[in-house]
């Protein structure tokens, strides 16, 4: 069941015309997407309890790394996200860890109003890896 609601939520994001984006720092690779909720599938919000709607956003991260045969795992990480808005109003986006099967990755909630630009701001912590800092925008329509 977790597995089908994984794949759920990733051909649900997938679906979306926002684009999976990643950044590499080392031997990491950080994938991210940001979101309004409205654009998940219904049952995948419920599976998730996030509440569907334009006024939310959904950040999604996973942090990735060569295992020994050299292909991306998932590791856990620790992550502070913040998100900026074009008035300068900063959020903390608490971010909650998943774990299905050998997947980790990681969702974090915030407000939007659309038409806006939100600037996000990411701490990522791997064991036995210095610390990483990204940011990246996404804008959103209404």
């Amino acid at each position: 069941m977790k597995r089908m609601l994984a794949a759920l939520f990733l051909c649900s994001v997938a679906a979306v015309a926002h684009a999976e984006i990643s950044q590499k720092f080392g031997t990491l690779e950080i994938h991210y997407n940001a979101l309004t909720t409205d654009e998940l599938l219904p049952e995948v919000a419920r599976a998730y309890k996030i509440e569907r709607s334009k006024t939310r956003g959904l950040v999604t991260v996973s942090v990735l790394r060569p295992n020994k045969v050299g292909a991306l795992a998932p590791v856990p990480a620790k992550l502070k996200v913040y998100a900026t808005n074009l008035n300068q109003q900063l959020a903390h986006v608490e971010m909650r860890e998943i774990r299905e099967g050998t997947a980790i990755y990681y969702l974090g909630e915030f407000r939007v109003a659309p038409p806006d630009t939100l600037k996000f701001t990411a701490t990522v912590e791997v064991a036995g890896e210095p610390r990483r800092e990204m940011s990246f925008e996404q804008k959103f329509y209404k």
